[in-house]
C-alpha cells in the first residue's frame, strides 16, 4: 500500500508557473514508478509524465517542453514543475504510484489557468 498526498495546485495566469508536489507514504526506492496525470472537465484522464525508480522519465509529447518531473528520495516526494501554463492546462492533477503492478492514486489537486 502507498498513500499519496498532492499539493501545490491553484489559480495562475497564462504564462505562469506552478510546482506540484506528491508526498508518498513509503520510500520512493520501493515504488516501481510514479507519475502525474490530469483530467479536465468532460475529458478522459491523461498521462502528463512518469519517473521510474531508476530516474528515467517519460512525457506526453505536447507537454515535454514545458513540464518537468523530478523526485527527491530524501523527502519521498515527486514534483511536477509546470512552466508557460496555458488555459488548456486547467485540470485536476493526480499523482500515481505503480507498486508491482498495483496502481495507487492521490486525491488530486486543482490547477486553473486563467486571467
Amino acid at each position: 500500500q502507498v498513500q499519496l498526498v498532492e499539493s501545490g495546485g491553484g489559480l495562475v495566469q497564462p504564462g505562469g508557473s506552478l510546482r506540484l508536489s506528491c508526498a508518498a507514504s513509503r520510500i520512493l526506492g520501493s515504488i516501481n514508478s510514479m507519475g502525474w496525470y490530469r483530467q479536465a472537465p468532460g475529458k478522459q484522464r491523461e498521462m502528463v509524465a512518469t519517473i521510474t525508480r531508476a530516474g528515467r522519465t517519460n512525457y506526453t509529447d505536447s507537454m515535454k517542453d514545458r513540464f518537468t518531473i523530478s523526485s527527491n528520495s530524501a523527502k519521498d516526494t515527486v514534483y511536477l514543475q509546470m512552466n508557460s501554463l496555458k488555459p488548456e492546462d486547467t485540470a485536476v492533477y493526480y499523482c500515481n504510484a505503480n507498486l508491482y503492478g498495483h496502481l495507487f492514486w492521490g486525491q488530486g489537486t486543482q490547477v486553473t489557468v486563467s486571467s
